[in-house]
């Protein structure tokens, strides 16, 4: 643990953020993180509590108390030691993971819990920062071929783990650069895309072959899912190329709102508008990019996705924002005695909607208006829930003034031409179907043809990402060579 008394004696101390006006005006992180003197005041709030609830609702199950304590005793390269240990790239969970472990500490029953993901955070970029992250190759070769398709956190870890044990790994990326969601997801101001460049750095340095605009099934030609491939490699190909093949792709299929006007111009998917400002971002130019200057933005969705449109909008500088929810507001703060150490519905305010925005909840669209094929507003109505469905509210109805609606819904599935493409069956709900068992786990129907992450389970965290990739690591080695040293 870190100090006996410290979780009475030190409050916790939350990371700050650059004031608004600075931080609107550019797309770069604005997170002030904390001092290593605070860094060891909340690794001292650690409680010893015998048994760590933090590690279990970590989804790669970080060892936290052990972090914690080196934090407070200062060996900070230990640290990092034991961070890297779960945690292939704690400087993405660090920046935009949730922190369910932080719901689940046992200091969060009556008190605010340890801040785990600061420390992390700090971890991280002290680790960088002394030169301790370097890259690990492996001493001898196995002669196997691994195909991985799909360049998110799933198939980063999957490709790290699996390079570092020997086997010659080729990581496919449908857009032209690496990262997935986390590249043309996340906005900069979230995470910059500097973190990802010096990952792919050592993991070439550790074997990885990164191949990019290369798409591995036609998606049609009304697909609206990200797509700067230049070439196409097929399932057939790919299995007769490689020894395994595991597929890693994120949920990409956004969830749309099919009610009169949908067609209108100025109705965009979320994922339409937030890769375009990173590619500009990161030097590229947009003949017709999607802009929110001078306009009254509405955003449908209450989630991160939509917080992430709320930011950008008002770093192109709209006139109004507004966010829509169709569930009712949660309450400010949880019952602690009845949902820990789960994670709790309750409400949260972003950096994003700090920084200017208007929220609705218990309201749902009913139509788009336009005038000669542009939106102009859009006609709404309040909605309780009652007997598991939504229902109207009588007289409730309200039109609200729009020039630009983007869509922030979920993601309903990943890349369905994909899975047809290699005959995989699917789940219930469009995924690829497969088990993460200790033995036989993430393999699909077809032989040697492994699926992880999104791919398997449907939008989900970061941090679940990497943990699936690590698992499938794994899965892949234990099939390729009869055994396998590499952690689950």
């Amino acid at each position: 643990m870190g100090k006996a008394t410290g979780f009475l004696e030190f409050e916790r101390i939350e990371e700050g953020y650059k004031p608004v006006p600075e931080r609107v005006k550019h797309y770069k992180e604005f997170v002030i993180g904390l001092s290593e003197d605070d860094a060891k005041k909340q690794g001292a709030r650690c409680m010893d509590c015998g048994t760590p609830f933090c590690n279990s609702g970590c989804p790669v199950n970080n060892i936290i108390p052990d972090f914690n304590d080196l934090v407070f005793q200062g060996d900070w390269k230990n640290a990092i030691t034991v961070l890297h240990s779960t945690n292939n790239f704690p400087e993405f969970t660090g920046r935009i993971c949730p922190a369910p472990c932080e719901a689940a500490c046992t200091l969060n029953i009556n008190d605010d819990p340890v801040g785990i993901k600061s420390i992390e955070h700090a971890i991280i970029d002290r680790a960088w920062a002394e030169g301790w992250v370097k890259p690990q190759v492996a001493k001898h070769k196995t002669g196997k071929k691994i195909a991985i398709v799909g360049s998110g956190p799933a198939g980063m870890a999957a490709a790290q783990q699996l390079a570092r044990v020997g086997h010659d790994v080729t990581l496919f990326e449908k857009n032209d650069r690496v990262g997935g969601l986390l590249r043309y997801g996340i906005p900069d101001f979230k995470m910059e895309k500097t973190h990802i460049d010096r990952r792919v750095e050592q993991m070439q340095a550790e074997g990885v072959v990164f191949k990019t605009g290369v798409l591995v099934a036609d998606l049609g030609k009304d697909s609206k899912v990200t797509n700067w491939a230049k070439e196409t490699i097929s399932p057939e190909q790919l299995k007769k190329e490689f020894d395994a093949v595991l597929l890693t792709g994120g949920a990409e299929q956004s969830r749309d709102l099919p009610v009169p006007g949908r067609e209108l111009q100025g109705v965009h998917f979320a994922m339409e508008f937030l890769p375009q400002q990173n590619k500009v971002n990161a030097g590229d130019k947009f003949k017709d990019q999607i802009r929110a200057d001078g306009k009254h933005v509405v955003v449908i969705g209450g989630g991160d996705t939509g917080s992430d449109c709320v930011g950008t909008s008002n770093r192109h500088g709209a006139k109004s924002v507004t966010q829509f929810e169709v569930m009712p507001m949660p309450p400010e703060m949880e019952n602690k005695p009845l949902v820990w150490p789960y994670w709790p519905t309750k409400l949260r305010t972003s950096s994003s909607h700090e920084e200017g925005c208007e929220r609705e909840f218990a309201i749902s669209t009913k139509e788009f208006i336009g005038e000669k094929g542009k939106l102009t507003a859009l006609k709404t109505v309040q909605v309780e829930f009652k007997d598991g469905k939504f229902n109207e509210v009588p007289g409730s109805e309200k039109i609200y003034p729009a020039d630009l609606v983007f869509l922030a819904m979920g993601f309903t599935a990943p890349v369905s031409p994909i899975l047809e493409a290699f005959g995989i069956d699917k789940d219930a709900r469009g995924n690829a179907k497969a088990t993460t068992d200790f033995t036989g786990g993430y393999a699909t129907n077809v032989p040697k043809v492994f699926a992880a992450g999104d791919m398997r389970r449907g939008q989900s965290l970061v941090v679940w990402a990497i943990r699936e990739g690590r698992q499938a690591a794994r899965a892949v080695d234990e099939f390729l060579m009869g055994f396998s040293d590499l952690p689950r």
